[in-house]
């Protein structure tokens, strides 16, 4: 019998949401004021969980490793949110965002939770303007759209290159509001070390003050995860250097099942690595493909020539360019899916026609929307037979508008100017959309254990489409965890204040104690940035943009080695009293090596390519990802046992009855 219940509503697709809220059981608003939730993580999806929970009643605690809620890396979101409000009147509806959503996700998607979040997507926005973000907006005052990859629609609600910051900013203004009332409490530079579990329920966690370095107990009725993706696997990716999956991953060895760990996005616009001592990189927007034109030289001589510095990309005439995605999928051009677009790219790279010195860049070119727009503007300002300076300022001008404050860091970085030399490009790990496994209700498999945002794995299945990701946090944390948790915490209205002083806290701080100083005894071989660089070269290198039989058996066997090497040498300097950022690195790093060798045992088991995991022994004669529906059209989710080369895989069959699943195709 398979363990998995989805717990998805029966009855018509468009239907299962409202009748889900009518029929699950509720909490009395005097009721709330003794419950309490703990929530772990403040980006989008936490801050919005707290805010909307403390708001109904609830007694709200909040965690978060950085020295402010607004600090999570949710602001580093740059493009925008999607939502299906049809403001261009180009056709969009709540059905074609959750049919984009499906397909753009390659068919490993949960219907229901798709169809939820196209639902309740018109919602946010409205949300988010009554809080004041200041989205742009066009002529007549409505607000503006753009468009991103894998939709033919434009349905991007953005705040020129900083959408991420500015919802952030609006929910955790609603965070502080509470915060001010007494309803939540906010607990900063702590970071979860574990999950306590009384009866078999999520009751509390194990914090560690990264200040005073004090282990700290906190108890409440149910705790919600929502601690984003685990993409720092890689080392090198477009993350924040302390993001990680420490919280979801003790979660996951107290019983919560981890999914499709191996779904890992590879976005397409990023600046490309620089050298050996980089740490991390830098994101440029997909909103940019809208105007910007990827190509590469036709010619492999002048691909040579531009690496050596012999020729400008600017010199290279318009017949000797190839604008290769265009050429590839001329429905939807520049526009495509992250995973198609990254994967060709790296293609015409691999064939050496990469433009920067490593080899490994494409060009991303605006010259000619700065002569489109410039031309545009003229015309609107009645300037007539204007000469081309004037045509390029004006058309900058609309340019900078839109993209300005990307191009500038685009400038800081690289040192050229973007308006002038066509940025170099190159993918890179972004997004993960494996996860804590969730049910309808976003519970994962431990009673009272709640995962929201990108930390759990439900609705981008293989790809996540551009601007959603801050569609699903705001949608879990303002519109669906606040009922559906009320499901659960109605239950617990007679159990009265969660004592800290139980043998569970007990017997988990003292887990965390000896984890500390099993870490603090290494032998001081090696600092713990040695092995995390080496486990992200053998992600990249073989678990990356494609994956291979052969690579994957070797990088566990190298993943289990170097964890092993870990444990006996790693160095740790200082005490484990006070402040650590070398013990806080290591406790994250160590589990990062376990979460490296089940992602490549998940990549390995998937004997087919999908989305953004892209098997080479599976791939079509153009090159295309090979999905294979009749053996490999589920969510693998995988239970602890003890290490993960002895994890247990469980199946959820993915059902669709509201849509035909058919080859992805954007040509």
């Amino acid at each position: 019998m398979n363990v998995l219940d989805s717990k998805i509503p029966t009855g018509p697709l468009a239907e299962k949401w409202t009748k889900h809220k009518n029929e699950i059981d509720l909490v009395n608003p005097a009721n709330k004021r003794n419950i309490n939730v703990i929530i772990v993580g403040t980006g989008l999806a936490g801050a919005s969980s707290a805010a909307t929970l403390a708001e109904l009643g609830y007694n709200v605690k909040t965690f978060c490793y950085q020295d402010s809620p607004r600090r999570a890396h949710s602001i580093a979101a740059q493009g925008g949110i999607n939502a299906s409000k049809n403001y261009q009147g180009d056709g969009d509806s709540d059905y074609r965002l959750f049919y984009d959503t499906i397909k753009g996700g390659d068919y490993r998607s949960r219907e229901a939770n798709v169809y939820r979040l196209a639902e309740v997507s018109g919602n946010i926005i409205d949300q988010c303007v009554a809080q004041g973000v200041p989205f742009a907006r066009e002529y007549g005052g409505l607000l503006d759209n753009r468009s991103f990859g894998g939709v033919l629609v434009s349905r991007t609600f953005y705040a020129k290159g900083q959408t991420g910051q500015q919802l952030l900013l609006g929910a955790y203004g609603a965070m502080n509001r509470q915060i001010q009332r007494g309803k939540i409490k906010s607990y900063t530079r702590h970071e979860m070390l574990d999950l306590v579990l009384i009866d078999g329920k999520a009751r509390g966690i194990i914090a560690r003050d990264l200040v005073s370095g004090e282990i700290e107990r906190h108890a409440a009725h149910a705790v919600v995860l929502a601690t984003g993706g685990y993409g720092n696997v890689f080392y090198l990716s477009t993350m924040a250097m302390g993001c990680n999956v420490t919280a979801a991953w003790r979660a996951h060895r107290r019983g919560a099942f981890f999914a499709n760990p191996c779904f890992t996005q590879i976005h397409p616009t990023c600046i490309p690595v620089s050298g050996d001592h980089q740490s991390k990189l830098t994101l440029m927007s997909e909103s940019l493909r809208n105007d910007g034109r990827i190509w590469v030289p036709k010619r492999l001589e002048d691909a040579q020539n531009i690496r050596e510095g012999k020729l400008k990309p600017t010199e290279l005439k318009e017949e000797d360019r190839d604008y290769f995605l265009e050429r590839r999928y001329p429905a939807f051009g520049n526009l495509v899916p992250r995973d198609v677009a990254s994967r060709a790219a790296k293609e015409r790279c691999d064939a050496g026609f990469g433009v920067n010195k490593t080899g490994e860049a494409v060009y991303l070119d605006f010259a000619s929307a700065i002569e489109r727009y410039g031309k545009e503007k003229a015309l609107t300002s009645g300037i007539k037979n204007s000469d081309k300076n004037t045509i390029t300022r004006l058309g900058e001008e609309i340019v900078a508008a839109k993209y300005g404050n990307l191009f500038q860091m685009y400038e800081k970085i690289v040192d050229e100017n973007p308006y002038k030399t066509p940025m170099m490009i190159y993918p890179a790990v972004h997004y993960t959309m494996g996860g804590l496994w969730v049910d309808y209700n976003l519970q994962t498999t431990i009673p009272g254990c709640y995962s929201a945002g990108e930390a759990n794995f439900s609705d981008h299945g293989a790809n996540r489409l551009g601007a959603s990701a801050l569609m699903q946090g705001l949608a879990d944390g303002y519109f669906v965890l606040p009922y559906t948790i009320g499901d659960y915490l109605s239950d617990d209205i007679q159990t009265g204040p969660i004592s800290t002083d139980s043998p569970e806290f007990e017997a988990v701080e003292n887990g965390i104690n000896e984890r500390i100083d099993r870490l603090m005894s290494g032998s001081g071989k090696h600092p713990v940035d040695y092995y995390h660089k080496k486990l992200g070269k053998i992600m990249w290198n073989k678990c990356g943009m494609s994956r291979n039989a052969e690579d994957l058996k070797s990088a566990i066997a190298e993943i289990t080695a170097l964890r092993k090497d870990f444990w006996e040498n790693v160095k740790i300097p200082g005490s484990k009293e006070g402040m650590n950022t070398e013990l806080e690195k290591a406790g994250r790093v160590a589990d990062f090596l376990e979460l490296g060798e089940l992602f490549a045992k998940d990549a390995l088991q998937r004997n087919e390519s999908c989305g953004g995991h892209f098997r080479e022994e599976y791939q079509t004669p153009e090159g295309e990802a090979l999905r294979d529906d009749e053996n490999y059209k589920y969510v693998a989710a995988w239970e602890y046992k003890g290490e993960p080369k002895n994890a247990v895989l469980h199946k959820e069959e993915l059902i669709y009855e509201n849509i035909e699943v058919k080859t992805r195709s954007y040509k």
